[in-house]
């Protein structure tokens, strides 16, 4: 729920913006309509008793420069009730006794949930949406913070999905799609897979990635052969592959990989980069995907994905050649 511009009435209610408490002043929606801002008490009585409320507030860039506020260069542009940011951290420390646990409130679009243990202390960074989610959705997140409960992770997972549309949003660029390489063209690979696999029904973009820098003398220990980003709806390809040694069934194998993950919805992940083909060196699936991207590779995908022709025989030629790409790339 954006704040309006041209909204009078300011009034100093208990918030934080992120982690950090900030007892100041914020413009009231009560003039909309909105629910009234309350104090942390009167959030655990209405939370607890089923309302729905906003626990979080965005300022457009365009509102917070009419505003009465002081933000630092860069720094989020969010508001978050700290009487809900209490409210879950109790849940949180409820589900592990004797442990102490310190929650933040983050806008980050990358990492949705991310937690650590450090010095017997939880350190948790949660995203602004589970604040004022269902009382189911919060305790699958507890569940899955404190044990790693799978069943909780594919839950949130959906919830997440289901609510990408309070993501912070980049603003749009013009991205060069460049499909045809000196090797291989994506754009015929990917005609092909899409009439093969997918009826034509899959309408991503593609293009080749761009090349990465790294230091002198530092060898490569993984490498990101593909990525699909939900926002741009695009599929990259790491340049690498566009080499004469590199079979075509191979890329075509990275390719319908990405591709499946534009054509299942619970395989989306981040808006950033909501899937990856990593290949490292140590071990070809040593990165394990984490609920903190999303569920990336749920068992339907996995299903999909051994539907490719040449599926192992790609995985294959990949644990041969993994040195050989690192070099190269």
């Amino acid at each position: 729920m954006a704040a309006r511009p041209g909204v009078s009435n300011i009034i100093a209610p208990r918030w934080s913006r992120g982690s950090a408490v900030l007892v100041g002043a914020v413009p009231s929606t009560r003039s909309r309509g909105h629910p009234g801002l309350v104090g942390t008490s009167e959030w655990s009585r209405r939370a607890s008793s089923g309302l729905t409320m906003r626990a979080a507030i965005r300022i457009p860039e365009r509102v917070s420069a009419q505003l009465a506020l002081v933000f630092t260069p860069q720094s989020p542009q969010l508001f978050v009730h700290e009487g809900a940011r209490q409210a879950l951290e109790r849940r949180l420390k409820a589900a592990c006794p004797g442990r102490s646990v310190v929650l933040s409130i983050t806008d980050n679009r990358h990492s949705i949930i991310s937690h650590s243990t450090k010095d017997g202390v939880l350190h948790a960074r949660i995203h602004h949406m589970f604040l004022d989610a269902p009382s189911r959705i919060v305790e699958a997140l507890v569940r899955y913070v404190t044990h790693g409960d799978r069943q909780a992770s594919l839950l949130v997972g959906e919830y997440i999905e289901a609510s990408g549309a309070r993501l912070a949003r980049r603003r749009p660029h013009a991205i060069p799609l460049v499909a045809k390489g000196q090797c291989h063209d994506l754009r015929a690979i990917f005609n092909d897979i899409n009439a093969r696999y997918f009826g034509g029904a899959c309408h991503a973009l593609i293009t080749w990635g761009r090349k990465t820098t790294r230091k002198r003398g530092a060898p490569r220990k993984a490498i990101r052969l593909g990525s699909y980003g939900s926002l741009e709806r695009l599929i990259r390809i790491h340049p690498v592959l566009d080499k004469p040694w590199i079979p075509r069934y191979f890329v075509a194998y990275i390719v319908y990989h990405e591709m499946l993950h534009h054509m299942i919805l619970h395989s989306r992940g981040s808006v950033r980069s909501s899937s990856s083909n990593m290949a490292s060196a140590r071990s070809l699936r040593s990165l394990k995907p984490r609920i903190a991207r999303r569920v990336l590779h749920p068992p339907e995908f996995l299903e999909r994905e051994r539907e490719f022709r040449n599926h192992d025989r790609a995985l294959a030629w990949e644990r041969r050649h993994i040195g050989r790409l690192l070099r190269a790339s």
